[in-house]
């Protein structure tokens, strides 16, 4: 006689088994229609589930957070019907909800483009309409074989034959269509609503595996309604708009090319800007106390074994090798990451529990390995610049210093245009390296120095680093995107693996704590991002170009490059435009490059020798005298750490 407790706390209690479908309904006609599956002991149910015992249920409506998981998930298994229904012979994979959707990969002959997706679309509407039910069955090992392979269905066939044997087997029918899947799903296909669409075609290996077939994978998105579907699409719109990688190609910042997989050539204007960016953190650095440092870029494998890089990062390292040495150390490995490099400049003399915390900072040149399919633009590269540093200090700073850190990263964010940022606490990963009473203290101290700095943050359980749990500083850009950007880290496994030690204050010999901190992440990620938030529209302290000074007629050229030299020597980034072009032609131009500041100057300019400073994309502009123009450009270019 199963109990059922509901989240107000009322129980009720029924004869037998019970389904959520009964449950909702005995509760009333409201909720039975809007319940779409249910929570059971904090686990997520199909309706039809069974509940044998004593047990607390939530139900899953429209407006909850899950109801999106379920509607994306849904409507990929549609997906696969529609898709086979119009594409006979086409074999089906796999097919998860994603971020803002889902997609599902295919065996086919002849890959999808998007001329299959009105056709594909439709037939999917024609499948929500009729509403047929999800309906679960538990199957054995065998009998799923038999199916899948008498439909052709290999991928599906090598999935099972590779499930563990204590898997329970289950198949999800929609009609006549029937998927392998653990579910769960909502009611019927109905319930998906018809807010979806298809956005992208991919190829995709099978599994992740280059060795392996390409399918072809269809990404679609899918939302509670119109509403929420059109505001996405909206997004989509404006980040293409902002895309880093046409707008680095409108203002020749930056390209990439196949010689050079997943590394950046920095143009000149785009390199102004990453030295601006640099410049501003090496002085936020300088102010908040850090030592800099630059170490080796390859380095001997002995080195990453015993940090234990080798054993948990092994597959994302290049690897070079030296013919002339001896075997042992034969092998060398370009650095992923700069901490095992800092742990030996640490232990370079003897330290003394009065250095620290030591503060050491490095713009460390790293490389990564990343499947091809995974780069993209400058926001996922093989090669790329952290701004890392590594705190070495004793157990009971650590709190201080996330005190401190969290106050640097604020300043810094709000200073290159983000106003707002959210913390996820990332605990022990399944693959690590020290004891679980390492990872308890580590964990431990890391809840401590949150409650310190007035962190608030969400739980992001499992994705801590191998040696230690980490904060993952999410930033929201100008369109409400979220991105990780900031960490910070409590390592106590590295310096016991590298032998790092300090002199305590009794004088006994102690292990210090490192904590591993970043705030941009990489250069080459954070410019793209601060492209796109500002869609190259860059405050006129980050413009890589910062002000072009413009002639009306040619009899105007000697003061304008007088103008463009006086603004030169205050320290401002000065173009100079002499073109035999009308300034209506001039104007568009630079709105294009997205130049700041256009100083128009025409005959009457040059004798009364004033500026009209022009702020683009707009109109205003407003007549100065050439002193006080310099002034005023170079006071707002001042950068906001300089100013004050």
């Amino acid at each position: 006689m199963p109990a059922i407790t509901l989240p107000d706390g009322s129980v009720r209690a029924f004869d037998g088994p019970v389904t959520g479908t009964t449950i909702a309904a005995s509760i009333g006609p409201g909720l039975a229609k809007a319940a779409l599956a249910m929570q059971v002991d904090g686990a997520l149910r199909d309706l039809s589930h069974e509940i044998t015992g004593d047990a607390a249920v939530r139900f899953v409506t429209r407006k909850d957070p899950e109801a999106l998981d379920l509607i994306r998930h849904d409507t990929a298994h549609v997906l696969a019907e529609a898709v086979q229904e119009l594409f006979p012979g086409t074999q089906v994979t796999i097919g998860p909800s994603i971020e803002n959707g889902f997609y599902y990969d295919f065996s086919r002959n002849q890959p999808f483009t998007t001329e299959d997706f009105a056709a594909i679309e439709a037939k999917m509407r024609e499948i929500v309409a009729r509403n047929a039910p999800f309906r679960r069955q538990e199957v054995s090992r065998e009998d799923a074989i038999a199916l899948f392979e008498s439909k052709g269905e290999r991928f599906k066939v090598e999935l099972i034959r590779d499930l563990p044997a204590s898997e329970t087997i289950s198949l999800y029918s929609q009609g006549d269509w029937v998927d392998l899947c653990r579910g769960p799903h909502m009611r019927g296909t109905g319930d998906i609503g018809t807010a979806f669409k298809l956005m992208k075609v991919a190829g995709a290996y099978w599994r992740g595996d280059h060795r392996n077939p390409v399918l072809s994978r269809i990404y679609g998105t899918a939302w509670r309604d119109q509403k929420e579907l059109d505001a996405h699409l909206l997004q989509i719109e404006e980040a293409e708009k902002r895309d880093h990688r046409r707008i680095g190609r409108e203002m020749n910042l930056f390209h990439l090319q196949e010689e050079a997989t997943g590394s950046v050539f920095w143009h000149p204007k785009g390199w102004k800007l990453y030295r601006t960016v640099e410049d501003y953190m090496r002085r936020r650095l300088d102010d908040g106390e850090y030592q800099e440092v630059k170490t080796p870029q390859v380095l001997d494998r002995k080195l990453w074994e015993r940090s234990g890089h080798w054993e948990n990062y092994r597959k994302n390292m290049f690897m070079a090798t030296v013919e002339d040495q001896d075997e042992a150390h034969r092998l060398l490995a370009l650095k992923p990451m700069n901490c095992p490099c800092h742990v030996l400049i640490f232990n370079q003399g003897i330290r003394s529990y009065r250095e620290l915390p030591l503060r050491m900072a490095e713009f460390g040149a790293c490389h990564r390995y990343e499947p091809s399919g995974a780069l993209h633009g400058i926001m996922r590269v093989r090669a790329f610049t952290q701004d890392d540093a590594h705190i070495f200090c004793e157990e009971h700073q650590i709190a201080d210093e996330a005190v401190r850190f969290t106050a640097l990263l604020s300043r810094i964010y709000k200073d290159l245009g983000f106003e707002s940022f959210r913390v996820k606490f990332s605990d022990r990963p399944e693959q690590r390296a020290g004891d679980d009473g390492i990872w308890d203290r580590a964990e431990g101290a890391l809840h401590e120095a949150c409650l310190k700095a007035g962190v608030d943050y969400e739980m992001n359980p499992g994705e801590g680093a191998f040696y230690g749990p980490k904060l993952e500083f999410v930033l929201r850009d100008a369109i409400g995107r979220d991105w990780q950007c900031g960490t910070f880290q409590v390592d106590f496994v590295l310096p016991e693996r590298l032998d790092a030690e300090y002199v305590a204050e009794d004088g006994s010999r102690k292990r210090p704590v490192m904590l591993h901190r970043a705030i941009l992440g990489s250069f080459e990620r954070f410019l793209g991002i601060l492209i796109e938030q500002h869609a190259g529209r860059f405050p006129l302290w980050l413009a890589p170009v910062q002000v072009v000074v413009a002639t009306i007629v040619d009899d105007a050229a000697p003061f304008a490059k007088e103008a463009a030299e006086a603004l030169r020597k205050a320290g401002l980034r000065v173009d100079l435009d002499l073109r035999n072009e009308k300034i209506n032609r001039k104007v568009p131009d630079h709105i294009a490059q997205r130049v700041p500041v256009l100083v128009v100057v025409g005959r009457r300019e040059a004798e009364e020798r004033k500026l009209v400073l022009r702020r683009l994309p707009g109109r205003d502009q407003v007549e100065l005298p050439l002193a006080e123009a310099v002034a005023t450009l170079s006071a707002e270019a001042t950068p906001p750490d300089i100013r004050g």
